[in-house]
């Protein structure tokens, strides 16, 4: 069971989190693209409200394609656009190298790393994973604040007081929550995107945020372009986690490549 929130009508569209969040996160740009299209935010397996994948499942990035492929068969999507943010827009590029997809919008999309930046990416994240419950409330506390807001999110968002306080709680709520987080950030490990030229058959947009200090855009911005040549590729003013730093232009990043 893949749990979603559905609001809009028109062509389908599937939003995809990144590592960590669940379908919340997208809230900035649902009511911007819910005038156009049937849009369904899903929590990856694992995250939010979704149980992970099944025991003996190995969370890999392919490995949550599988789920999504099953969704949209009982959900009667067609070969729905979708759009997706770190892990997530790794996820959609694998959708789309299978052809489950009519079109794929990749949002600084996790793969196109080294070993050392995805180490990197992986060290940067886990202590989320490892809050001891005592440290909590105070770390909850100081997402109150601007000043801790900046703290704590200056690495995955471009301007981080732009995320309201409450938000960030329930995020973090959400991460320290998610029993596939620890398993899943491991299993990046075994990703790296290759073969681009499988995807020719499907539209697809690559866009990274030039504030982005996770991914860094300057070299796996770069290296995307390479390996998908034939994609289109967008240079945004944000963060690596784009959708409170500025909900309009990702919400045009999104419609422009689900126009086809």
């Amino acid at each position: 069971m893949i749990n979603h929130h559905r609001q809009g009508a028109g062509p389908p569209l599937v939003l995809l989190h990144g590592i960590g969040l669940r379908w919340q996160i997208n809230a900035p740009v649902i009511g911007r693209l819910a005038a156009d299209f049937d849009v369904i935010a899903c929590d990856s397996p694992g995250f939010g409200a979704s149980p992970p994948l099944p025991e003996g499942v190995k969370p890999t990035i392919p490995a949550y394609a599988d789920p999504f492929e099953r969704f949209f068969a009982a959900e009667g999507l067609e070969r729905p656009h979708v759009a997706g943010n770190s892990m997530g827009g790794a996820i959609a590029l694998e959708l789309a190298r299978r052809g489950a997809v009519r079109s794929a919008t990749a949002i600084s999309p996790a793969g196109f790393w080294t070993a050392a930046e995805r180490r990197f990416c992986q060290i940067s994240l886990a202590p989320l994973t490892q809050t001891p419950n005592a440290a909590r409330p105070a770390l909850e506390e100081l997402a109150r604040t601007r000043a801790g807001r900046l703290a704590l999110l200056w690495q995955t968002f471009g301007h981080p007081t732009r995320v309201p306080a409450g938000v960030v709680v329930e995020t973090l709520r959400a991460a320290w929550a998610a029993p596939a987080f620890a398993g899943a950030l491991a299993a990046f490990e075994d990703y790296d995107f290759s073969d681009g030229e499988q995807l020719i058959g499907t539209p697809v947009t690559i866009a990274w945020g030039i504030q982005d200090r996770l991914l860094p855009y300057r070299t796996q911005a770069a290296r995307a372009r390479r390996l998908l040549p034939a994609a289109t590729h967008l240079t945004l003013g944000v963060g690596h986690v784009p959708f409170y730093d500025d909900p309009a232009v990702v919400a045009a990043t999104i419609r422009s490549g689900a126009s086809v």
